[in-house]
C-alpha cells in the first residue's frame, strides 16, 4: 500500500483537552429493542485487550451477514466516505469536516458513525470547542488580550466575519477560518444553537478564571475539570436529550455526565505531567503533590521518582472514583451510535491509568498504550457488558499492582472493591441507523484508515509536483 511505504504516521487515538463524554436513551419508534449480545460467559478474558479481538470478523462485513443501508454521511473535502457521494454537503460544511479530521483524526469517525440527526450538530459543537481551548493553549497570546478572548467567545458566534489571526498553536486554522465554523453553527436547529452558545460562555469563563489562578485544592481541581470536560460532557448529554435519540433523564442527570467528563479530563492531566511541565503548565493539585514535594516540577528528578509514583497512585486513585458514574451513565445509552461515541474514550481512559499507575515512566516521558491495544478496545467498545468487562479487567490489573507501602494503596483497593460490586440495570441497545455494532465498528475504523490513506496520497502528490516545479 502507498500509505506504508510513505511512512505514513501513526493515528492519534486520545485528543488531549478536548473528551467526549456520556449521554443516552431513545424515545420514539425505531428498530426494535434487543438484548445485549454478550452474555458475561462471553466476557472478554483477563488477556482479552492484548488478543486479535474483533479483527477477524470485521475484515469483511458481507461475510457475517452485515449489509450496509442507504445513509446521509457527512466527509472532508480530502476524506473518502464509502457509503455516499461527495457531492451531499456544502463547500462549507466540507471544510468543517476537514478541519474535523486534521484536529482529531481519532474522534473523527466517532463522530461520522453518529445517526444522520446528530452528526453535524456535534461535529460543529466540537470545533467551536477546538477553538476556543486552542486560545487557551496558546502561550504566545498575553494573558491581558487572552482573558477577554475567552470570556466573549460565545459572543463571536454570531459574529459572521470574526477570526483570529494571531495563534501561534499547530490547530489555529479554527481559528482562521472561524467564519466557516460559526457559518455552520449558525445553520444548526435552534436547541443545538441553544446549548452549544451555552456550554461555550461557561466554558469560556472557566478557563479565563483559571488563567489568573492555580489548581490548589482537589476541589479546585474538580472545578477546573468541570470546565474544560464536564462541561462538555453535560452539553453532549442535553444534545442527546434534544434529538430524542436519548430519554430526557440524560440531559437532566448532569451530575453523572460531569463525572465521565472529570474521569476523561483527569486521566490526560495525570498522564501528561512531563509534557505539560515542559509546555509551563500545571494541572495536578496542589493539595496534593505539596505533600511529597515542594515544587510540582521536583517530581522530574530522579532521586524523587519514589514520592513521585506515590503522588501519581494518589491522583489515579482520586480518578478511579469516578468510574461507578461512568458505568451508571453508560448503562441508560440506548442509541447505537450514540453508545459507541461515548463508550470509547471511557474504555481508552481506563486502560490508559492501569498504564500509568504505579509507572516511574510517567516523569521520563509519555505512557501509551499500544496501538493495536486501542484498537481492539475500539473495535470492541459496542456493548454494555463488553464495556463493563474491559473497566472491569483493567481495574483488576491496578489491584494486582498496589504496592502494600503505598500510602494510598487502602484507598485505592477500597474504591476498586465498591466497583467491583456495581450492580448494573439489564441493558437493552436500540440501533436507529439499522447498523449492527460490528458493523458500525468497522465503519469507524475503516474510515479513519481511509483518512489516512488518502491523506498520505495527497501528501505525496504534492511533493511530486514540487520536486517537479523544481
Amino acid at each position: 500500500m502507498a500509505a506504508a511505504s510513505c511512512g505514513t504516521k501513526a493515528m492519534s487515538l486520545f485528543k488531549r483537552t478536548l473528551v467526549l463524554s456520556p449521554t443516552a436513551a431513545p424515545k420514539g419508534t425505531g428498530t426494535p429493542s434487543r438484548p445485549c449480545p454478550l452474555s458475561p460467559a462471553a466476557w472478554p478474558s483477563k488477556d482479552w485487550a492484548r488478543g486479535e479481538g474483533v479483527f477477524v470478523r470485521l475484515l469483511s462485513p458481507t461475510a457475517a451477514g452485515l449489509r450496509p443501508q442507504s445513509h446521509s454521511c457527512s466527509t472532508s473535502a480530502t476524506s473518502v466516505c464509502l457509503l455516499c457521494p461527495q457531492d451531499s454537503l456544502s463547500s462549507s460544511l466540507k471544510t468543517c469536516y476537514k478541519y474535523l479530521h486534521q484536529t482529531s483524526r481519532s474522534f473523527a469517525p466517532i463522530i461520522q458513525a453518529l445517526d444522520e440527526e446528530l452528526r453535524h450538530p456535534i461535529c460543529i459543537f466540537y470545533l467551536v470547542l477546538r477553538a476556543l481551548d486552542t486560545l487557551e493553549d496558546d502561550m504566545t497570546i498575553s494573558i491581558e488580550k487572552k482573558v477577554p478572548l475567552l470570556q466573549n467567545f460565545h459572543s463571536y458566534l454570531y459574529e459572521p466575519d470574526w477570526r483570529f489571526m494571531e495563534s501561534q498553536e499547530k490547530d489555529r486554522q479554527v481559528l482562521e477560518d472561524f467564519p466557516t465554523i460559526s457559518l455552520e453553527f449558525r445553520n444548526l436547529a435552534v436547541k443545538y444553537q441553544t446549548v452549544i452558545v451555552d456550554i461555550c460562555r461557561k466554558m469560556g469563563s472557566g478557563m479565563a478564571e483559571f488563567l489568573i489562578k492555580d489548581v490548589t485544592s482537589v476541589e479546585e481541581w474538580d472545578k477546573y475539570c468541570h470546565y474544560v470536560a464536564g462541561l462538555v460532557g453535560i452539553g453532549l448529554s442535553h444534545m442527546f436529550s434534544a434529538s430524542e435519540l436519548e430519554d430526557s433523564i440524560i440531559g437532566e442527570d448532569t451530575e453523572s455526565a460531569n463525572s465521565a467528563g472529570l474521569f476523561l479530563q483527569k486521566t490526560n492531566i495525570i498522564r501528561d505531567y512531563l509534557i505539560d511541565q515542559q509546555g509551563g503548565r500545571e494541572f495536578w493539585p496542589q493539595e496534593v503533590w505539596s505533600k511529597y514535594v515542594k515544587k510540582l516540577s521536583d517530581f522530574a528528578k530522579p532521586e524523587n521518582i519514589d514520592l513521585a509514583v506515590q503522588c501519581l497512585n494518589e491522583l489515579l486513585t482520586n480518578a478511579l472514583n469516578h468510574i461507578p458514574d461512568v458505568i451508571t451513565y453508560l448503562s441508560r445509552l440506548r442509541n447505537q451510535s450514540v453508545f459507541n461515541f461515548c463508550a470509547i474514550p471511557q474504555v481508552m481512559a481506563i486502560a490508559t491509568l492501569a498504564a500509568c499507575y504505579n509507572n516511574q515512566q510517567v516523569f521520563k516521558g509519555v505512557v501509551k498504550i499500544r496501538k493495536g491495544q486501542a484498537v481492539t478496545l475500539m473495535m470492541n467498545a459496542t456493548n454494555m457488558p463488553a464495556v463493563k468487562a474491559m473497566l472491569y479487567q483493567y481495574v483488576e490489573e491496578i489491584y494486582h499492582k498496589i504496592p502494600n507501602s503505598d500510602p494510598s494503596s487502602s484507598k485505592t483497593k477500597q474504591i476498586i472493591s465498591r466497583i467491583r460490586t456495581q450492580n448494573l440495570p439489564s441493558c437493552q441497545l436500540i440501533s436507529r441507523s439499522h447498523y449492527s455494532p460490528i458493523y458500525l465498528s468497522f465503519l469507524m475504523l475503516l474510515a479513519a484508515l481511509s483518512w489516512q490513506y488518502v491523506s498520505t496520497l495527497a501528501q505525496v502528490s504534492e511533493d511530486y509536483v514540487q520536486t517537479g516545479e523544481h
